[in-house]
């Protein structure tokens, strides 16, 4: 779902930590904690700011000091659960650099007009009667063509999201639609690391696992379309019909021209011929730099007293470039790396609250108390969904919600007659595309800093992710074209 080696997880090294001393309702106690202070900042504190700006973070490690005590309780060291915070802290290293690469690459992208270009362009394309339908299927074929969500979001999804709001429509609505086909291109991509990773979780091949997957993802992404299309038809530019204003603006302002489009080229390029993330991403925030010195050297001169200045001021924080249109002045601005410092700082957070469950054997427990009331075969297609989306809110990587669940259902699976397809499609349906549904989850975090839309805003336009678990149940409960190892 991430870029290629985004993440420093090494799979086969992956322990399930058990705790036979931990009770299930122990297990429970830090999630319980988490989700009702959670639930009370978002119902019931006006600005959602219960401890200031940091309030989910604080919420986390809130929620990690009582699973700690609980540890403490059940005779887990100190030191074993600094391990556990060590390792995952240790493999969001690589995601972290790349949140701070993406925001100078957004910052950079501004000053050299690289955004710029791409909404004045894409305006005159785009109609907004099929704008949305339009950025899932674009999102779905750059996620098939690199395998990765994370990259598409980064680049078309960041210019999608500038079109669509230049043109009035409701930023949710466009994140959740480039959200949408990123995921379902990268589920269906042999180039996705989940994609790989679930077959191998579940005993099967790559190939065997993405055919099998067509017969939940193909209805899934469908519906998504037709809702998409509906969406469209109730969207209200109407205030922002006069394009031909924002274009005038845009031409005034910056140096448009569609030699800019090469910077983004070469960085999908990059990605495409397997160029570690770090490195495309880098070479395009140079590139761009570069383009600003060549195409927008009166822009340079307005932001700081040096062109050098400039540059290292939209790296690094904030960047505003002023137009006479307020809507223009909105988009056109950036917070380079300081940007991203608050997504940072939730995925730290986070990685220290699932840490500290795994230690003290939690997630292993949850898991297991799910497994052992899967009597029915629906029964233990639904304690896998709920064992994914439990583990993406729980653990806080996707990852780990799929490697847990694999693991500990292969067998059930095995016992029940089903072919290992089965739990292999399950974990995509429901581990892989909900983890950017949650706030503090490395994709969610990710997704809506880079898209700069919250999660809140984009939840229930994420079509795709959310009805996935909902198609893969339907599938299960009339069992449709559920495989059985005789039929292999």
């Amino acid at each position: 779902m991430q870029d290629d080696n985004l993440s420093n997880i090494d799979i086969n090294d992956q322990k399930i930590v058990d705790n036979k001393e931990l009770n299930i309702f122990e297990a429970l106690i830090p999630v319980v904690i988490l989700m009702g202070l959670l639930a009370y900042n978002i119902f019931f504190v006006e600005d959602q700011e219960w401890f200031g700006g940091y309030t989910n973070q604080i919420i986390l490690l809130i929620g990690g000091f009582v699973a700690m005590m609980g540890g403490f309780l059940n005779k887990v060291s100190f030191k074993v659960m600094v391990k556990e915070v060590w390792e995952n802290l240790r493999s969001v290293f690589t995601p972290i650099m790349i949140l701070f690469l993406v925001g100078a690459l957004a910052g950079t992208w501004l000053v050299s007009g690289i955004i710029p270009a791409m909404v004045y362009y894409g305006l005159q394309v785009l109609n907004p009667s099929i704008f949305l339908p339009a950025s899932v299927v674009i999102a779905a074929i750059i996620s098939i063509a690199t395998g990765s969500s994370w990259t598409t979001s980064a680049t078309v999804g960041i210019a999608l999201i500038g079109i669509g709001s230049a043109l009035g429509i409701p930023s949710g609505m466009i994140a959740g639609a480039v959200i949408s086909g990123a995921y379902f291109g990268d589920k269906m991509s042999p180039l996705s690391d989940t994609t790989n990773l679930a077959p191998a979780m579940a005993g099967t091949d790559l190939f065997t696992h993405i055919r099998y997957m067509t017969i939940t993802t193909v209805p899934t992404i469908v519906i998504t379309l037709i809702v998409f299309a509906i969406l469209s038809t109730t969207v209200d530019t109407t205030g922002s019909a006069d394009i031909s204003g924002l274009l005038a603006t845009m031409d005034a302002t910056f140096n448009i021209t569609p030699w800019l489009f090469t910077v983004p080229l070469v960085v999908v390029g990059l990605i495409l011929l397997k160029t570690k993330p770090l490195i495309a991403l880098g070479i395009g925030v140079t590139l761009a730099a570069v383009f600003a010195f060549i195409f927008q050297p009166e822009i340079l001169n307005g932001i700081a007293e040096t062109k050098i200045g400039a540059i290292t001021n939209a790296i690094l924080t904030d960047t505003s470039i002023i137009t006479d249109n307020p809507k223009l002045n909105d988009l056109f601005s950036s917070g380079g790396m300081n940007g991203m410092i608050w997504t940072i700082l939730l995925i730290c957070c986070a990685m220290v609250f699932g840490g500290i469950m795994d230690a003290i054997g939690a997630l292993a427990r949850i898991t297991k108390a799910l497994l052992s009331i899967a009597t029915t075969v629906f029964g233990l297609f639904a304690s896998t969904v709920i064992s994914c989306l439990g583990l993406n809110a729980i653990a806080s990587d996707q990852y780990l919600a799929l490697v847990i669940p694999g693991k500990m259902f292969k067998k059930a699976y095995q016992d029940k007659g089903l072919a290992p397809e089965n739990l292999s499609r399950t974990l995509e349906d429901s581990g892989t595309v909900t983890s950017v549904l949650i706030p503090w989850n490395t994709c969610g975090a990710y997704q809506s800093g880079v898209l700069g839309v919250g999660v809140g805003e984009y939840f229930v336009y994420a079509i795709f992710n959310w009805l996935s678990p909902f198609t893969t149940l339907f599938f299960a409960a009339l069992n449709i074209k559920i495989k059985l190892l005789k039929d292999k």
